[in-house]
């Protein structure tokens, strides 16, 4: 299996436009006229004759970019609604109703993800129709909220019951052609986009190795991997991706780097957590290249080590990991979310310094399954922003790019309109 090339960063997928981020943001106007440094030639001799010709007294022209859906958006919100779109906060199947109104109206997060394993289709459609009417002006600046379920199939189904087909585990779903596949997501799709859910936490881009199979405590115990050679799983990966999209919802690869030969699982535990195999070169990274070229919608983050990247950091905290890796090498300019932080592999450290180092690290989303750390969450992330400038344009070029995903999900009051 060859290596992956550096070429990858140069291909093009609806959710990969590195530029045009700069031109997207209010506070980063001027950053979009630049010229090629191979035509300063040229330019410079256009730019001498010009002066020659026009009178020392026109004053100077500025371009200014077009205005966007996105950066109409982004200037309509107030600092607290641009923040509340980097969290995305969990609903329990126990919770009232009305549990989660406080941290919408009030708090402006903007995403929302269903736990704990809702029965019946009623039940979610009501919920999600509750939470779609509490999007307003003084909410979410009108903004859509992404309302997410993990519905990968076998024992990870949230939305269940009557309405609901349960997908078999992936190994099982590998069995199919990946034509077959397609079909079968796309009616599972159309199941959970009907209950008012718009992305999908799936499907999984993790390789489990055959000698290690079942030993794999997070996927390979429960079959939740599409087999064991990345090319395979690739092709999986990108029929899941494509069902999901024919039926209207959007769908995600995880966890990388990935989790195939880790041993512990993070959500329970801080040990056997890291990869000592994986490198920059893993051809395990291979899916979920596949993935983001078949147009998902996010990367989720690993919460796992793997220390021949970044010896210190777990993978959701290391810049090594989510920007040098993800985002340079590999050319992804989507979103990245975390996996749940309230995991326990992730619980020595405070509740908003997690939100930080993710953020700080090249991620945008945080996926908290504890709303009652959402005000903590956001404090930090306000303060972090006051302290340091650089890191107030991380969580600027953030927003933009959950606002750019939102806008091709028609959840923009622009986009909606069009």
């Amino acid at each position: 299996m060859q290596n992956i090339p550096y070429a990858v960063a140069a291909r093009v997928s609806k959710h990969r436009r590195v530029a045009a981020l700069a031109c997207l943001s209010a506070l980063a106007l001027t950053a979009c006229g630049g010229s090629d440094a191979s035509d300063s030639e040229e330019n410079g001799a256009t730019a001498a004759a010009t002066t020659e010709a026009t009178p020392t007294t026109s004053a100077p022209t500025t371009e200014v970019p077009e205005q966007t859906c996105v950066s109409t958006a982004y200037e309509a919100l107030s600092e607290d609604q641009r923040l509340g779109q980097l969290l995305m906060i969990g609903f329990d199947t126990n919770a009232p109703l009305e549990s989660l109104d406080d941290e919408i109206t009030d708090g402006h997060v903007g995403n929302v993800i269903y736990l704990g394993g809702w029965e019946g289709f009623d039940k979610v459609r009501s919920t999600s129709e509750h939470l779609e009417g509490l999007v307003s002006d003084a909410s979410t600046g009108g903004v859509g909220l992404i309302i997410a379920a993990d519905q990968e199939g076998g024992i990870v189904h949230q939305l269940r019951g009557e309405g609901f087909t349960r997908p078999p585990r992936a190994l099982d779903q590998a069995q199919q052609s990946p034509a077959e596949l397609t079909e079968a997501a796309a009616g599972w799709g159309e199941e959970i986009a009907s209950a008012g859910v718009n992305l999908n936490l799936a499907p999984v881009a993790d390789t489990v190795p055959e000698e290690i199979g079942t030993a794999n405590e997070p996927i390979g115990r429960w079959g939740r991997q599409f087999g064991s050679d990345p090319e395979v799983v690739g092709e999986y990966v990108a029929a899941f991706l494509d069902g999901m999209s024919q039926a209207g919802v959007e769908g995600i690869v995880k966890h990388f780097p990935g989790l195939g030969r880790v041993t512990g699982n993070t959500d329970f535990t801080a040990e056997g957590i890291e990869d000592t195999v994986a490198t920059v070169e893993d051809p395990f990274l291979e899916p979920f290249v596949a993935g983001m070229d078949a147009g998902a919608s996010m990367v989720m983050m690993s919460s796992a080590l793997y220390p021949n990247i970044d010896p210190e950091n777990q993978a959701l905290y290391s810049s090594a990991v989510v920007t040098d890796l993800l985002r340079d090498r590999l050319g992804w300019d989507g979103v990245v979310i975390t996996d749940d932080v309230n995991a326990a592999a992730l619980s020595d450290i405070p509740a908003g310094e997690r939100a930080v180092r993710f953020i700080g690290a090249g991620g945008d989303i945080v996926l908290n399954g504890d709303p009652n750390a959402t005000g903590e969450m956001l404090d930090a992330i306000r303060a972090e922003m006051a302290a340091d400038p650089a890191f107030a344009e991380q969580v600027e070029a953030s927003v933009t790019r959950v606002l750019t995903l939102k806008d091709e999900m028609g959840l923009l009051p622009c986009s909606a309109a069009s």
